[in-house]
């Protein structure tokens, strides 16, 4: 594991195991050490982008971002004893959520920095200042 200073290393955060970058978990999830979940809605997932092999599990849903009752349920099939488990959402910030709830439910959960889109630039564009896309790891479109 990395060293508590290194720049990869997990940033701690409250009431979750900790962020990381999209670099670390990917090489978690690609070393079997994590399972990778993509708590954004059927509908992002199916028009920007996907990770394959990532569970995809909405933690809000279209229409009305209701929570999704399913949740908690599809978390623990998902996760084995014993892995930890790195969310993603479109900017890094459902997934605190999710991260937080996961803890809750006893799983060692952290929050993928930047998300699968990054934040928006100045024309309100995502996809331009990070993000799991803009940093070259596994994805696929449609």
């Amino acid at each position: 594991m990395a060293q508590p200073d290194a720049p990869d290393a997990p940033r701690p955060a409250q009431g979750y195991a900790g962020d990381v970058s999209p670099q670390l978990a990917c090489r978690w999830w690609q070393a079997g050490e994590a399972v990778l979940v993509d708590v954004r809605t059927d509908a992002e997932r199916e028009w920007v982008g996907f990770v394959p092999g990532a569970v995809p599990l909405a933690w809000k849903q279209w229409p009305g971002m209701a929570m999704n009752p399913a949740f908690d349920v599809g978390l623990k099939e998902a996760v084995p004893p014993g892995k930890k488990v790195v969310l993603l959402c479109r900017s890094g910030v459902r997934s605190i959520a999710a991260a937080r709830r996961a803890t809750e439910l006893g799983l060692q959960a952290y929050n993928i920095l930047e998300g699968f889109e990054g934040d928006p630039d100045e024309q309100a564009h995502r996809g331009r200042k990070g993000g799991w896309r803009l940093r070259g790891l596994p994805w696929r479109q449609g």
